[in-house]
């Protein structure tokens, strides 16, 4: 704690300190300078350009959404209104495999890489022709991005249907060594998608092992969160191991329509994997429902399926998939094929098992939001407020402290962020000034498009991006990573 006499930019007054690193909160001041934080402490002996009452509030970091598909929002839609809205300062982009460089397309590009962009948006021959795009047109949060496995086979093989060659894999190995030099802060993969599938265990450890030389983190949608979760969760074990890179198993979830109780049995590999000092870590998002492609795989497993967006027929964004199938005659499967490309939100989780994933101390939080779709998941907007304001406050499964704490530094120093994730002096000044008696999220999957109840102030790099009247108007974000501050 400090205390000061000086003037200072902004200076947040009273408000309860959640600093991210699981410390109880505290009462204090937070004093604000250019882009960093100058003072914690009692600081009512010094002034400032503008004074923030956060009496009755809490003031903690921004938080970090670390499974994000924003590559394409981020330069086209920089307001980023679904992100600060609910107080996401840092977003983790380039997941599931999916990023918009290093590729150029000559043609529509196949699932699942069209939720991410069109053929147009799939134009970086080169990963740093992406990042300085994006640092030409800042966004209003910050970018950490990865370079994603099935765009390096889409751009690398002409058929992406078997294993990929020794000179095919040399050419993705040079591309991932020119993205991390380029600012990727890591490398994913998709496993369970078309491009990917055909991979084979070997090639993605080679690609891992670079950015591994770079510091980079690997982050895997396994190849399946079904009946066979437990061979891919020792496929990314292996990976991991053999090329000495720090794992993120993403959107940690369980299926349990195939297999009731896979999600214990997956609690309990990782658990004991973390224990035997696996270098493992995992993020989930805090829905019963996922979302991605429209594919009849997916469709055939689940006993609901809501549709999110269809290229031949966006008369049909927001309907449900049985009610098509009913007005057009068909099966479900033959509906599928009739709306693909597209994508849905498939239901089939417990909630109970989310509520363990949400309490759980080594997963992080991620949205897995979609901004792309016509009608998307209600996590896009809703993520982090419903982690707070539903789990934390409503059912009290958790303190504040503990679902911030993985919401920030946990996230923050996963990724390599530096100098972010905390309040305290000498950090980036993301930060967020939240009502923790209202704090919720409002987006539903009727209605999945608003904004949540409860933020009252986030500022990125110290300027205000978001506040009780709206957007600020600001867009201050950078490009962060492993090389880049």
């Amino acid at each position: 704690m400090e205390s000061s006499m000086s003037e200072h930019g902004i200076i947040l007054r009273g408000g309860e300190v959640i600093d991210g690193t699981k410390r109880l909160r505290f009462v204090a001041d937070v004093a604000i300078d250019d882009d960093r934080i100058a003072a914690v402490g009692d600081l009512s002996d010094s002034t400032a350009e503008t004074v923030i009452d956060a009496t009755g509030r809490i003031v903690c970091p921004g938080f970090v959404d670390v499974h994000t598909h924003d590559d394409r929002m981020l330069r086209d839609a920089g307001d980023m209104t679904p992100k600060v809205s609910q107080g996401v300062t840092t977003v983790v982009a380039g997941n599931c495999g999916i990023s918009l460089a290093p590729f150029v397309a000559s043609e529509r590009p196949t699932e699942p890489l069209d939720l991410v962009g069109d053929q147009g948006d799939y134009r970086y021959p080169t990963f740093a022709a992406f990042v300085d795009d994006l640092t030409r047109q800042a966004p209003a949060c910050n970018a950490a991005v990865m370079v994603g496995h099935g765009t390096l086979r889409v751009a690398t093989m002409e058929n992406t249907q078997r294993p990929a060659t020794a000179d095919e894999i040399a050419a993705m190995k040079a591309k991932v060594g020119e993205a991390m030099a380029s600012g990727a802060c890591g490398f994913s993969t998709g496993l369970e998608y078309p491009p990917a599938r055909k991979c084979e265990t070997e090639e993605v450890i080679e690609l891992a092992s670079v950015a591994a030389r770079a510091g980079g983190i690997y982050a895997t949608h396994m190849r399946s969160y079904h009946v066979n979760a437990r061979t891919s969760y020792d496929e990314a074990a292996r990976i991991g191991r053999e090329a000495a890179i720090p794992v993120v198993i993403s959107h940690f979830h369980c299926h349990v329509e195939d297999n009731p109780g896979i999600c214990s049995e997956a609690l309990g590999w990782y658990e004991k994997s973390r224990a035997a000092g696996a270098d493992i870590m995992a993020d989930a998002y805090p829905y019963e429902a996922s979302s991605t492609s429209i594919l009849p795989e997916f469709v055939e497993k689940r006993t609901r399926t809501l549709v999110t967006w269809s290229k031949p027929h966006p008369e049909m964004n927001g309907r449900d998939l049985d009610a098509i199938a009913a007005e057009w005659g068909v099966d479900r499967i033959e509906a599928a094929n009739r709306l693909a490309p597209g994508g849905a939100i498939y239901f089939g989780r417990d909630e109970e098992n989310v509520k363990r994933l949400m309490t759980h101390p080594g997963i992080m939080i991620g949205s897995d939001g979609i901004p792309l779709q016509r009608h998307p998941h209600p996590r896009l907007w809703g993520t982090f407020p419903r982690v707070l304001g539903h789990y934390a406050r409503d059912l009290g499964l958790m303190e504040m402290e503990d679902a911030i704490h993985r919401m920030t530094a946990a996230s923050a120093d996963r990724f390599g962020l530096k100098d972010r994730g905390r309040i305290e002096t000498g950090a980036l000044a993301d930060i967020v000034v939240f009502d923790p008696a209202t704090i919720i999220d409002k987006a539903d999957f009727m209605d999945p498009e608003q904004p949540a109840a409860g933020i009252d102030h986030v500022f990125v790099n110290g300027m205000e991006v978001w506040n009780t009247s709206g957007h600020a108007g600001a867009s201050p974000g950078r490009v962060v990573g492993q090389r880049l501050a």
